[in-house]
């Protein structure tokens, strides 16, 4: 070889990292032997951020969180076989979240494919339906790569690459210079749907969400990912709606409740007035679904009641209506007539109902410290410019129930597939892509994390930062701590006469110590017992940011099913 020759597999991995930069700004790479000329090339270019994990699942993940910030595609480079794999859980949420993501794979020639060569598997569409391969083996393949960035939200690049796969010296520096990457658009627009908001109508806002011009003066009841509505409706409260009526007679609290909402008018609860005949019909009459809820039981009751009438608003291939009970389907709405004065009061005080019981179980001391407790310390601390990435089963429906969503937060979960899969990782990408986004700032706007200990456990790995990589600022991860799976106490496999089994399969007590582990790590630690101890570990870590700071917050699940049995009286329900 001669000194300014290169091999074939370097000067392919320099054309596949042309073509990357165009799209990423941050690429997670993995170490390996097979993708050694990706990651060499990705390293000499200085318009690609670049960071470093050993895992690749993780590394997916930790890529899946910078994403969600960032809107657009980032990359995940791992050498062949098994590592490639490993992504599968991260390409599941990114295709089923909508969320962008590149697995750039490296791969040995199709020759070796079946021969039994060392770490070979067939990797051509390993990820199934969930991202088609676009095989690159030479450059004639570099056009094909840079269509799939164009029009496909999860991307798989398998590049096939040969020995020698390195040179004697490193990559020349490239530049690249300033490059205007925009946000992924793969917005669809499925039409316009005619609606009369003169019948009464309820908004129910999920996930991938968004300001439906001519709904905002809808009731909504909006989960924590979507848009802060201009009149929310609280969660708990679709329990009165699927009910269908209220007890307006005068021995009702609900009903006195209701009564006094307007001081300003008096209102006869079940007399011969109009209001107080309609009062008790707390049904609506159509609701619309706008992105992808999937929280609460009462509201999926909702969806699927065949008497309320049902339209669907999505703007990608997907919509939410796991009951086939939608008459209709489209992006756009042209809304007619104004929502009845009578209806937004019955909303307004079935909310404020819901509200209320909240913070009122929250004051029984009976009922301990428990992950509800935790999630409103959590919400109750937030502030303007602040981020908060919630984790999958409980913290995500605590959270929706103390208070969220709120002005001036972006909020983040992982809710395509619903999973605990890396959401440590996914916390960490958060925090950095934020951090990324304010390089002038003096300290990192602040980014919280609230997941239980299970799905801590399940990403610990997460928290290993190499001391050469970028790491979070200004990032602080709560876990509510009850020992083990808290969501399942709630469920009917928490029934009393079910508990034999219970502990074992579905409690799973582990008794981790998370200080030592969050330690082994590097990680700043504190450890709170009570609800007025986490605000206050909350607030200090708000003036005093350390980094990355895990605050285990020891709370109890033996009370959860009581918790959300008192939830349910207190609505009457």
């Amino acid at each position: 070889m001669s000194d300014t020759a290169q091999p074939n597999s370097v000067a392919l991995a320099g054309a596949v990292a042309d073509v990357l930069a165009r799209h990423l700004s941050d690429v997670v790479l993995c170490p390996g032997s097979r993708n050694s000329p990706l990651s060499l090339a990705l390293l000499a270019r200085d318009d690609v951020r670049v960071h470093v994990r050993l895992d690749e699942r993780s590394a997916a993940f930790l890529a899946l969180g910078i994403a969600r910030v960032q809107g657009r595609h980032v990359g995940v480079v791992t050498t062949s076989g098994t590592a490639v794999a490993n992504c599968l859980p991260a390409v599941v949420e990114s295709a089923h979240s909508h969320t962008p993501l590149a697995i750039i794979s490296a791969d040995r020639p199709e020759r070796f494919v079946g021969t039994g060569a060392s770490q070979t598997i067939d990797q051509d569409g390993i990820f199934g339906g969930y991202a088609a391969t676009t095989q690159v083996t030479g450059e004639a393949d570099l056009a094909g790569l840079a269509d799939a960035f164009a029009g496909q939200g999860t991307v798989h690049a398998n590049v096939r690459l040969d020995a020698p796969l390195v040179g004697d010296r490193l990559p020349e520096r490239v530049s690249g210079g300033d490059v205007a990457r925009g946000r992924f658009d793969a917005v669809v627009d499925h039409g316009e749907i005619a609606l009369d908001l003169s019948r009464d109508t309820l908004v129910i806002a999920g996930d991938e969400a968004w300001e439906v011009e001519g709904l905002q003066d809808v009731p909504t009841i909006a989960e924590p990912t979507a848009p802060t509505p201009y009149l929310p409706v609280h969660p708990l409260a679709a329990g009165l709606f699927v009910r269908g009526n209220i007890d307006a007679g005068g021995d009702s609290d609900y009903a006195e409740y209701v009564a006094k909402t307007k001081p300003e008018q008096i209102i006869v609860v079940g007399g011969d007035s109009d209001y107080a005949e309609y009062v008790a019909k707390t049904k609506p009459e159509q609701i619309i679904v706008v992105g992808h809820p999937t929280l609460h039981r009462p509201v999926l009751a909702l969806l699927a009641d065949p008497d309320v009438e049902l339209t669907v608003l999505s703007r990608t291939e997907a919509f939410t209506d796991p009951a086939h009970n939608a008459a209709h389907r489209g992006t756009r709405v042209k809304v007619t007539g104004q929502p009845r004065k009578q209806w937004l009061t019955l909303c307004d005080a079935v909310s404020r109902t819901a509200a209320d019981a909240v913070r009122d179980v929250l004051e029984r001391e009976e009922l301990g410290f428990t992950g509800l407790h935790a999630a409103a310390a959590v919400t109750d601390t937030l502030g303007t410019g602040d981020t908060l990435l919630l984790g999958a089963s409980n913290p995500v429906r605590d959270a929706s129930l103390t208070g969220l969503p709120a002005d001036g937060v972006d909020i983040y979960s992982p809710r395509g597939a619903a999973g605990i899969d890396g959401t440590v990782s996914q916390a960490v990408g958060v925090a950095l892509a934020v951090q990324s986004l304010h390089p002038e700032e003096i300290r990192a706007p602040r980014t919280v994390a609230l997941m239980g200990d299970v799905t801590f456990l399940h990403d610990a790995g997460g928290l290993l930062i190499g001391p050469d990589e970028p790491r979070p600022e200004n990032l602080t991860i709560v876990v509510a701590n009850d020992d083990g799976g808290g969501i399942f106490e709630s469920l009917e496999i928490g029934a009393p006469t079910l508990r034999d089994s219970f502990e074992r399969a579905f409690g799973t007590p582990h008794e981790a110590d998370l200080e030592a582990i969050s330690a082994g790590y590097g990680a700043d630690f504190r450890r709170v017992e009570g609800v007025h101890e986490l605000i206050h570990a909350l607030l200090d870590a708000t003036e005093e940011a350390a980094g990355l700071t895990v605050i285990e917050a020891r709370t109890t699940r033996a009370t959860r099913r009581d918790l959300d049995a008192a939830l349910t009286a207190a609505l009457g329900l």
